[in-house]
């Protein structure tokens, strides 16, 4: 069964075309990420503009991380456990090949967390940590090669770049991560130590950064969190070698959230709707693109909503937080990029078969600011999901699987 997959899930790019945009610099790194230590990297850029066409670990006694839950989480809003299978899944494989790392201290009371509707005391997975949040990464390479962050997008996980990672891991050091309140990292009910405001982004992305203890980075982010990168980016120039932007909102057209996901920003029926596992998932990540995705990497992006209410609402509160913050962020993204001071090398990714954030004036406005433009004419780079670039991609030139094509252009955008 394949299932239509959309924008905001993972860069249609090849893992060759993100090798294209990072120029390797090795440098050391005295780092952890779990138990392993990190590197150092550097992405490329041209200002000029290209057009690249595409053809056709983790302890599992952690209660709070169960894959297959027997039994509700308890918090009143789980469904039983998420578990659709006997055997082993693709979360399950994805989950083990990660490590948390702890990273942004809690700011709350230390209170215990209430739903917002009934008062009910949530279960663990809507509590915050006792003092600094968990962050599930993954990551591939030695440590001795340079690094790169992959950042995914909204709303989305770091599955999305599953496809990348490995093919990366041979010239360079890359990290994937969930953002707090996606995927396996900590998703506390929000006024209970963590806001989910964009601020609050900028600042729990600098701690992460420095718990991975990486001096020099080169990150990649697709969709609406590029101008939380881009303002973390802006307070540490000197940390960075390189920025791409894998369809990013840099219009006043790219300002306002598309519906299926300013939806779960309404009072009430944004809480019942981020609350249905289908809604939630497969209706944000079949909205924005006309490829599709295989069920199995479906049931990924569904699991957090399966097993505890608290992505639900996790949800509710970026979502709002993106409604009322986008508009400003956008601004000041463009005002960071076009300024004269603005030394980061810096290239711009764009699908064009993005159904949310429209072609229109991206193209003058790399001009304009001197930033390097690669396009991907038959591409969807922003994904919420990110399942389905890599998953397998259902279109007029692909075939049912188009991880190949996928991971080709991400490494050309990658290399020197």
């Amino acid at each position: 069964m394949a299932i239509q997959a959309s924008q905001a899930m993972i860069p249609f790019l090849h893992a060759r075309q993100l090798e294209y945009l990072v120029r390797s610099h090795k440098s050391s790194l005295s780092s952890r990420f779990g138990d392993r230590p990190k590197s150092a990297a550097q992405l490329i850029s041209r200002r000029d503009s290209n057009k690249l066409a595409c053809k056709a670990s983790v302890d599992d006694s952690d209660e709070d991380y169960l894959i297959d839950a027997p039994v509700s989480a308890g918090d009143g809003f789980s469904f039983s456990g998420g578990k659709y299978s006997d055997g082993p899944s693709q979360s399950d494989e994805w989950f083990k090949q990660g490590n948390m790392v702890k990273a942004f201290p809690v700011l709350g009371s230390g209170e215990k967390a209430k739903d917002p509707i009934f008062g009910l005391t949530m279960g663990s997975g809507s509590q915050s940590p006792a003092d600094v949040f968990r962050w599930f990464c993954v990551e591939s390479g030695i440590a001795d090669n340079p690094p790169v962050l992959l950042v995914h997008g909204f709303p989305s996980q770091a599955y999305s770049y599953r496809k990348i990672l490995p093919i990366l891991s041979k010239d360079y050091h890359a990290i994937a991560f969930d953002w707090i309140g996606f995927g396996f990292s900590d998703k506390p009910q929000p006024g209970y130590g963590f806001n989910y405001t964009l601020n609050e982004y900028v600042s729990s992305l600098e701690s992460l950064i420095n718990s991975l203890g990486i001096d020099k980075v080169s990150l990649v982010v697709q969709g609406y969190f590029s101008p939380v990168v881009v303002k973390y980016a802006s307070k540490h120039q000197e940390k960075l070698n390189h920025l791409i932007l894998l369809n990013p909102p840099l219009t006043s057209k790219h300002a306002n959230l598309p519906s299926s996901l300013s939806i779960f920003s309404n009072f009430l029926l944004g809480e019942i709707f981020s609350q249905d596992p289908l809604r939630a998932s497969d209706k944000a990540l079949t909205s924005c693109g006309p490829y599709k995705m295989k069920e199995d990497d479906a049931m990924v992006y569904r699991r957090p909503y399966l097993t505890s209410g608290s992505s639900g609402f996790a949800l509710n509160a970026i979502s709002r937080a993106m409604r009322k913050e986008l508009k400003n962020y956008v601004e000041e993204t463009r005002t960071i990029l076009k300024d004269e001071n603005w030394k980061v090398k810096t290239t711009i990714c764009w699908g064009q078969r993005d159904r949310w954030l429209s072609y229109d004036g991206v193209e003058e406005f790399c001009k304009d600011s001197k930033l390097k433009m690669v396009e991907l004419p038959m591409g969807l780079v922003c994904f919420p999901g990110g399942a389905s670039r890599a998953g397998g991609f259902r279109g007029r030139t692909w075939k049912t699987d188009c991880g190949d094509c996928w991971q080709k252009s991400s490494a050309m955008m990658v290399q020197e």
